[in-house]
């Protein structure tokens, strides 16, 4: 799931700060999330959707689930 969400991150080109402001997720929480140290709660998955501009569904499917 991180590695979906970082690419969909940097094709946008945005920092991970910057993404992280966005999504209202604090930056080290996002970078544990984009390594897979910390699960993906489905508020966080909504919030990184929203700040993205795509759906929820579109990143599972980029995650391979």
């Amino acid at each position: 799931m991180g590695d979906a969400i970082r690419a969909a991150r940097k094709a946008r080109g945005l920092s991970q700060e910057a993404f992280a402001d966005a999504a209202g997720i604090d930056r080290s929480h996002m970078g544990k999330i984009e390594r897979g140290e910390r699960n993906l709660s489905v508020l966080n998955l909504i919030r990184i959707a929203d700040a993205l501009d795509d759906p929820a569904s579109d990143i599972l499917r980029a995650a391979g689930l």
